[in-house]
């Protein structure tokens, strides 16, 4: 009897798809954090964007959960990322604000671990892609926190010699900005607009080379912070000039990421996350035009103490675990992913100031938040204070009159005091 060679291989195929997931539902849950760089809360379809296409999000949250009270512990990069990683308020972290590296040369606080360091002991494969700016020394570096490999640039895309114009800018006298390898400087000055490819690109081949063991892979962008690129397949396609072509590249980004775990048939046996650093940069378009970043119907904006500045989009999907299609109302924070993971994993979590809320994202019965009462830092000072739906603002900041209440229930952008 002739055997149709093709039929033979489709079988194999299947017959090792079917194996890989069988394997994988005997070990710990696979993480994925993927944490954008000034994306404002209304720069996401699923979110109320109407002149944005992000098929992807949308899809994650129509898949997943849509969670619209998540919050990051301060409104600029360093901070709130030192957070995200280590479950604890800035100040406790050691990063209280924007690490520069021709000013500073500390980083997150050695005691104080992230999150890799709490996987990866427990047979997690590791790595970070993208954006770091939480210690760019080396004894800081993402393979000295925790991760076994990185790929990206250790702070902003802005903090270079060059700014991605092709000329030195002397003026500003920082040294070249490095794309790096590891602990090594690959490239000098790389070309920005590609740099979301790339990234994707390394974060793609992480999950094909460690799909049959748990891994966390931390995928911090280094769009839409300023100055932004977009490749040439993105320039010019969206409906909000370069601002949004970078979006709807992150959203292609987050599409492949997607496409890699169900290739391996493990896309049930992950739990991803979308968010962002804080909210859009103030409404200064780069191309001249007043096509930027949105924070609505939030007031506020990147750096600002309103809920522009930390309200952030986020998208949480584990398909058979998480409900498909369902909204949080309930008040969670960047800080409550490691202690949430690491009870997922099965693993001790470090005493710190975030939460468990796999309650929140499994919809468990009258799961409410678990915070009674939030802070929100700026400069690692007390910034303003949440309990239930008020929230207390001590100083506004310059030209302020004194202490702001709102009631965000009713509120939500913060127009009666």
């Amino acid at each position: 009897m002739k055997i149709n060679q093709r039929f033979v291989m489709e079988l194999a195929t299947a017959l090792l798809l079917v194996c890989s997931s069988l394997s994988a539902a005997d070990r710990p849950p696979n993480f994925v954090i993927i944490f954008t760089d000034d994306q404002g809360y209304g720069d996401v379809g699923c979110f109320g964007a109407d002149d944005l296409a992000t098929p992807n999000l949308d899809r994650m949250t129509s898949e997943g959960m849509r969670l619209t009270d998540f919050h990051v512990q301060a409104s600029v990069c360093s901070p709130s990322r030192a957070s995200l990683l280590t479950g604890v308020y800035p100040r406790r972290a050691g990063i209280t604000g924007v690490l520069s590296p021709k000013k500073h040369t500390h980083g997150l606080r050695k005691d104080r671990p992230t999150i890799a360091e709490v996987l990866k002991p427990h047979g997690y494969a590791t790595m970070c892609v993208g954006k770091w700016h939480v210690g760019h020394t080396p004894e800081h570096l993402p393979t000295k926190r925790g991760f076994d490999a990185y790929f990206g640039i250790p702070y902003s895309n802005d903090m270079g010699a060059m700014r991605g114009t092709g000329v030195i800018d002397t003026e500003r006298d920082f040294p070249p900005l490095p794309l790096m390898k590891d602990t090594t400087t690959i490239e000098e000055e790389p070309d920005q607009k590609e740099l979301t490819r790339r990234y994707t690109e390394a974060a793609v081949e992480f999950i094909d080379r460690n799909h049959e063991k748990p891994f966390f892979l931390y995928f911090p962008h280094t769009f839409p912070h300023r100055p932004w690129f977009a490749s040439d397949r993105f320039r010019g396609k969206s409906k909000r000039g370069l601002y949004g072509d970078m979006i709807e590249e992150i959203d292609w980004s987050v599409g492949e990421v997607l496409a890699a775990l169900k290739k391996h048939a493990i896309d049930e046996h992950t739990l991803v996350v979308f968010s962002s650093d804080n909210g859009p940069a103030p409404p200064i378009a780069q191309d001249g035009s007043k096509l930027c970043g949105s924070a609505a119907p939030l007031r506020g904006h990147k750096f600002s103490i309103y809920e522009g500045g930390h309200r952030v989009p986020c998208v949480a999907r584990w398909p058979k675990h998480i409900p498909a299609g369902v909204r949080c109302d309930e008040l969670a924070t960047a800080m409550d992913l490691m202690p949430t993971f690491a009870k997922l994993a099965g693993v001790p979590a470090p005493e710190g100031d975030g939460h468990d809320i796999w309650a929140l994202f499994s919809q468990a019965e009258n799961a409410k938040s678990p915070y009674d009462v939030l802070i929100h830092c700026t400069g690692g000072n007390l910034g303003a204070v949440r309990r239930g739906p008020w929230k207390m603002i001590p100083h506004a900041g310059r030209g302020a009159k004194g202490p702001e209440l709102y009631n965000l229930s009713v509120d939500i952008g913060e127009t009666n005091n």
